[in-house]
């Protein structure tokens, strides 16, 4: 069973005015229903092909002895470089860009997206830089290039790590880039300022706590943090927070296994407990919608590819997942926020600026300059 037509495009049209009566009908209709009406698109007649496409484990992850990280995360990332390659650009974002218009390229808007991370934190010549959960190594390599730190990157993901590897070889960054396979937990040493692009997803809320301590361990007081995860809306109650549907299950099967959003009131309390002072809170929903989109368009663009790198039903379950993806973002189901704080071990100034004017500034940054 093969998809026609374009999945953004067609779930636009159907929330038109003329399809409010359909709309009607369908909010009836259980989702676990539709559910097992989407299988099919997802897998081939055949049964015994669904079971390679699955995680084997506890996809949900919540009890801590039955977390493995790194096998969540190289179930999601190691797929292949070559896979990713089709539709994420020329820097191998995989977070959101940001699109100073809906016309933006996202090669653009992702170039930005780095710029616009390096300024929230104020990076300088030779601050130690600590990326957790680095992916292919674009923010590490432009924080070095552009603005003279000493960058420290992590990640789970062996393809990741190759990538990144290689590509700070590539660049002649050894010098000022240090990339390793592990986990962020083991870390060690004093750091000026940390990111965490994309990977608080997949902490766990039950383990944000000691996520957001490790991180106060490894900062300099008044150093700061930039948080950016995706989020969800907050609910009344403990047990509806806790609560999976089935599509969200699904992802977790097929997808993100170990992922769990939290709501971003939480995670300020979070930082607030653990004697972080939050700056900023910027949401960017709609433009991961935009986003997700480019990156849905250019993995149908490049179908034949995919199918040939992952097979059909992973083709399937991706051009599905980023599809809905851009349509979560779009209607606002789904959200997504950048955290700025700064760790607070003393009393008195932050250090940082009493406006945001410098984020928007026109200077160049740190190697243009010293190339002038």
């Amino acid at each position: 069973m093969d998809s026609h037509g374009d999945l953004i495009d067609c779930v636009a049209a159907a929330r038109n005015e003329g399809a409010r009566s359909s709309r009607k009908r369908l909010r009836g209709i259980k989702k676990s229903f539709l559910l097992k009406q989407a299988l099919p698109f997802l897998f081939s007649s055949r049964p015994e092909t669904n079971e390679k496409h699955q995680y084997p484990g506890d996809e949900v992850g919540r009890k801590e002895s039955r977390r493995d990280n790194q096998e969540f995360i190289q179930f999601h990332y190691d797929i292949s470089n070559e896979f990713y390659a089709l539709f994420l650009g020329k820097e191998m974002q995989y977070s959101c860009g940001y699109f100073r218009t809906p016309d933006t390229s996202l090669d653009q808007a992702q170039h930005d997206k780095l710029e616009m991370i390096c300024r929230k934190l104020r990076l300088q010549p030779r601050d130690r830089f600590l990326d957790i959960g680095c992916g292919w190594g674009g923010l590490i390599c432009h924080a070095a290039q552009h603005y003279g730190v000493q960058a420290h990157g992590v990640t789970l993901s062996q393809t990741q790590f190759d990538y990144a590897t290689e590509k700070v070889k590539r660049l002649g960054l050894e010098s000022q880039i240090r990339v390793e396979l592990r986990d962020y937990s083991g870390l060690e040493g004093e750091y000026d300022k940390i990111a965490s692009i994309g990977m608080f997803e997949h902490v766990g809320i039950a383990n944000m706590t000691r996520y957001f301590q490790k991180i106060k361990s490894l900062l300099r007081d008044r150093g700061i943090l930039l948080n950016h995860g995706i989020c969800r809306q907050a609910k009344r109650t403990r047990r509806a927070a806790r609560k999976i549907r089935p599509e969200r299950r699904l992802l977790l099967k097929y997808i993100f296994p170990g992922s769990e959003l939290d709501q971003v009131g939480h995670t300020i309390d979070l930082l607030q407990i653990c004697r972080f002072e939050v700056h900023d809170v910027e949401a960017w929903r709609e433009h991961y919608a935009l986003t997700a989109r480019h990156w849905y368009r250019g993995l149908i663009a490049h179908k034949e590819e995919a199918i040939e790198l992952v097979g059909k039903e992973t083709f399937r379950m991706w051009a599905l997942y980023l599809a809905s993806g851009s349509i979560g973002f779009a209607d606002g189901s789904t959200h997504i926020c950048q955290v700025v704080a700064s760790r607070r071990s003393s009393k008195g100034a932050s250090g940082l600026p009493l406006t945001r004017a410098d984020l928007y500034r026109t200077s160049k940054p740190f190697q243009e300059r010293s190339k002038a």
